[in-house]
């Protein structure tokens, strides 16, 4: 038992750092047992929000799969316009310089 216990002082610094930290663990317990409160209670409306969030994802995917559908189709006109040029052959009843023939 040589060794000396020293009582220091605390700071009025280092007193409001330990409230503040207190103060931050205290409020972070404290919005977690409301937010699992919270949670139970909104069961029907986290429901609703789900359906309404696949219906959004759905309609989402039906436009994209549209879009793709239309770009395929001007692809596909493009290159049969194209391989009717470099063939000679005519898809419609307009020529080149657009007069009847």
């Amino acid at each position: 038992m040589s060794e000396i216990i020293k009582s220091e002082a605390i700071s009025r610094r280092r007193a409001l750092s330990l409230f503040g930290t207190l103060v931050a663990f205290a409020g972070a317990a404290s919005a977690t047992a409301l937010t699992v409160s919270d949670a139970e209670a909104q069961t029907y409306g986290m429901e609703r929000r789900q359906e309404r969030r696949e219906y959004r994802h759905e309609r989402r995917e039906e436009r994209r799969e549209g879009r793709h559908e239309r770009r395929e189709a001007r692809r596909e006109g493009r290159y049969a316009r194209r391989e009717a040029r470099h063939t000679g052959t005519t898809t419609g009843s307009t020529t080149t310089t657009g007069q009847a023939k």
